[in-house]
C-alpha cells in the first residue's frame, strides 16, 4: 500500500524555505507514532532538510541523482521501483512524505493519504499537488488539541481512494476540507 503522509494549509501550502512555515508539535507527534517502525520515502530534497535518516525508520531517497549515496539509507531512481516494490509487498504500508515533486509523481498511484489540515494560510513556496476530491473518501477525521503549543484549527484526516483507477484526471477545491 502506498500512503501520503503530509500536512498542508488553505492553500495546499506544505513548505516555505526548505522548512515546514508552521510550528505544530501534535502533527510532529502524529507522523513519528505513523511512521516509527514502518518504510519512509522521500524525495533528496526533503531527506537534506532533516539533516539525516530519521531513526527507528527505514528511510527510502527518491533521486534521479545515480551518484547520490546516505549512510543508512536505501536510494531509489524512479517511482516504477516503488510501485514494483508495492506490488511485491501489497501488506507493507510504504509512507511518501514528501517534498511536492514526490507527491505528484506518486499521487496517481498511492492508495491512501494521511492529510493534517492546518485551518489557516502561511508564507509559502511548497504546495501539494491538485488533486480530483472525487476519487477519494473522507474515512476519518479528528480535530486536533488547539493550545499555547498548537496554536491553531488543524484536523487530521484520513483518505482513501474510490476505485483502482489510480489515473485520474487532477483538479482540487480546498474550499471542501474545512
Amino acid at each position: 500500500m502506498i500512503s501520503l503522509l503530509y500536512a498542508m494549509d488553505r492553500n495546499r501550502v506544505i513548505g516555505y524555505q526548505n522548512d515546514l512555515p508552521w510550528r505544530l508539535p501534535n502533527d510532529l507527534k502524529f507522523f513519528k507514532q505513523m511512521t516509527t517502525g514502518n518504510t519512509i520515502i522521500m524525495g533528496r530534497k526533503t531527506f537534506t532538510s532533516m539533516g539525516g535518516p530519521l531513526p527507528n525508520r527505514e528511510n527510502v531517497i527518491l533521486t534521479k541523482d545515480r551518484s547520490f549515496q546516505a549512510d543508512g539509507c536505501l536510494i531509489l531512481h524512479s517511482v516504477e521501483e516503488i510501485l514494483t516494490w508495492s506490488e511485491k509487498e501489497p501488506e507493507i504500508e510504504l509512507f511518501v512524505i514528501g517534498g511536492s515533486e514526490i507527491f505528484r509523481q506518486i499521487l496517481p498511484f498511492a492508495d491512501r493519504m494521511y492529510m493534517t489540515f492546518i485551518d489557516e494560510t502561511f508564507p509559502g513556496d511548497t504546495f501539494f499537488p491538485a488533486y480530483d476530491e472525487r476519487d477519494w473518501k473522507l474515512s476519518k477525521k479528528v480535530q486536533g488539541e488547539r493550545n499555547e503549543r498548537n496554536p491553531y484549527d488543524y484536523y487530521f484526516l484520513q483518505f482513501d481512494r474510490n476505485d483502482r483507477d489510480k489515473q485520474a484526471p487532477i483538479v482540487f477545491q480546498s474550499d471542501k476540507m474545512k
